[in-house]
């Protein structure tokens, strides 16, 4: 049975995490709620958040830092001071000036909101103390909430039906609100009415992200594990049993395997590793799992979406729906979607997750905080990035491999080391380089104007030793991040000798893994056949240290 909970104000409303996220030019008014904005008011919206039993409640900002609310005003979950619904937007005074890094809220609804400062407000219902505040009393308007995190900085915020998790910058976590299934993790079923670390096992570890199911809570550490405590009637802890867990416990079916995200339904959990698999466990009664059947999962079950790595995964307290994005852009989505069940990943139109809740949820509600970019004003960065490679106003070119390349003197004294000495007193317009291929050299200019690269990963090896040529560190790991996400079966061996070549022990690591991970099929490509004498013995001897050869 997954748990049924108390309804308040006529609310059957779930929570839904809502983290940061860069979307260009969104269009917001996918979500029924924004039908009640003019299209001047849609066009000022920079930051968006729907929520509520029936998404009938919204928060947002616009390009002038203004925060506006709009809808039911279920327990003041609007934080206007009252309790009167509105379907014209009203501007949240209370919270001027300040500037949102991420939000989420609970059933009542109830709303934990994070600054870009890393201080925590909270309001809306508050029956079971889950706004941190000391009291029962709803919050009819923002509460700054300080005890225990004055010298904090929040840098993330989960909330669960009726309890409320933050994580802070230096990887602590702290909890509050109702407790019946051990959810606070303090140990005991008793509800917290202020903000107390969560501590136990994750005593000595740094926490990097976290996440809430119904009743429940998740939090992966800096090595890729994941904690988990509070309720387990569905196996959503994925600990491999139904048992209420009240502090927290590491997920031991994940055992060598890196988490990098993690994301919780009603009562279902999906996470997704540093090599784009995704694990499932939980509620399946819509397919939510995307295992093929409705059947519940205690353990972590790996979800197959297509051949493409997975780099995006979404879920929402408020529904049984599960999507989630590949490196290609292709967005799936399985569960419950528009009353139907999905059993199996299913390709969409769609070119974001966000849409997939606003289309195929119910109720409409948001999974995170959504960011419009806005698309008729070119930032300093936008301008760069159109700049690179055009012949009209560039001063500066590259003759590589009989091609050119068209760059701009002054952007390349300030953003490398390398070109401030090399082009100091060097008047030529026509620089000749050898050393690197076209391909290489190209991609190198223009992360100097983009700061990112688009390359193939064995591109990438070439630019990783540029790179280490000309000491660009951030380069050096965006290279790395590239070949990571590239990594397959027949260039693995590749990768790992050429991690080895550029002495890049991350990655070296990782490509060593991915070998392992895969063994059989590794040692069977030409890659193998043709492995440097002196890297074969090390990997071989590496290998049976870690046991890969034993029956």
């Amino acid at each position: 049975m997954e748990e049924e909970l108390p309804l308040f104000c006529g609310y059957s409303g779930k929570p839904v995490q809502a983290t940061l996220s860069s979307l260009k030019m969104l269009d917001v008014g996918k979500w029924p709620i924004f039908s009640l904005c003019s299209e001047e008011e849609l066009q000022l919206i920079r930051q968006a958040c729907v929520f509520g039993g029936a998404g009938n409640e919204v928060l947002y900002t616009t390009v002038n830092d203004e925060i506006f609310v709009l809808g039911t005003n279920c327990c003041g979950c609007l934080g206007l001071g009252d309790v009167q619904s509105t379907i014209e937007p009203r501007r949240l005074d209370s919270l001027s000036g300040k500037k949102i890094a991420c939000l989420s809220y609970g059933s009542g609804p109830h709303i934990v909101l994070a600054t870009t400062e890393g201080e925590v407000f909270t309001w809306g219902h508050n029956a079971y103390s889950q706004l941190g505040n000391g009291t029962t009393n709803h919050g009819l308007v923002p509460c700054h909430i300080s005890t225990n995190l004055s010298n904090k900085q929040v840098i993330e915020v989960a909330c669960g039906s009726y309890h409320s998790l933050v994580l802070t910058s230096d990887g602590e976590v702290f909890a509050w609100g109702y407790n019946n299934s051990g959810q606070v993790g303090s140990g005991s079923t008793v509800n917290q009415p202020t903000p107390r670390r969560v501590t136990g096992c994750l005593q000595n570890k740094v926490v990097v992200t976290i996440a809430c199911g119904q009743m429940c809570c998740m939090a992966v550490v800096d090595s890729g594990e994941v904690y988990v405590w509070g309720y387990n009637g569905n196996g959503q802890l994925g600990l491999g049993n139904s048992g209420n867990q009240p502090t927290p416990c590491r997920v031991a079916a994940l055992q060598g395997i890196r988490v990098q995200r993690v994301a919780c339904g009603y009562a279902h959990t999906l996470v997704l590793t540093d090599e784009g698999q995704v694990y499932a466990w939980g509620a399946n009664s819509y397919g939510q799992l995307g295992t093929g059947n409705k059947s519940n999962q205690s353990y972590p079950t790996p979800v197959t979406v297509e051949k493409d790595r997975i780099i995006e995964i979404a879920a929402c307290h408020s529904t049984h729906t599960s999507a989630a994005k590949t490196q290609g852009g292709h967005v799936y989505m399985w569960g419950q979607c528009r009353g139907q069940s999905v059993i199996l990943p299913h390709l969409t139109h769609f070119s974001c997750t966000d849409d997939v809740f606003a289309c195929f949820a119910t109720p409409a509600v948001t999974w995170r905080l959504l960011s419009v970019e806005p698309d008729d004003h070119l930032t300093v960065a936008e301008s760069l990035k159109r700049e690179f490679d055009n012949p009209d106003t560039a001063d500066l070119k590259f003759l590589v491999d009989g091609k050119y390349i068209y760059a701009h003197k002054v952007l390349l004294k300030i953003r490398c080391e390398h070109f401030r000495s090399s082009l100091e007193d060097n008047e030529d317009d026509i620089v000749e380089m050898s050393e690197f291929s076209y391909p290489v050299y190209r991609a190198f200019l223009e992360y100097l104007y983009t700061d990112s690269i688009s390359l193939s990963p064995e591109e990438a090896v070439g630019l990783l030793d540029l790179a280490t040529f000309y000491r660009e560190n951030r380069l050096k790991k965006l290279c790395q991040q590239t070949i990571k996400q590239g990594i397959c079966e027949e260039n693995a061996i590749a990768l790992l000798s050429a991690a080895v070549k550029y002495d890049a022990q991350d990655l070296e690591e990782f490509c060593f893994r991915f070998c392992i991970n895969h063994l059989t099929v590794v040692t069977q490509t030409s890659g193998f056949a043709e492995m440097d004498h002196d890297l074969l013995k090390n990997f071989i001897s590496k290998a049976s240290r870690v046991g890969a050869f034993k029956n």
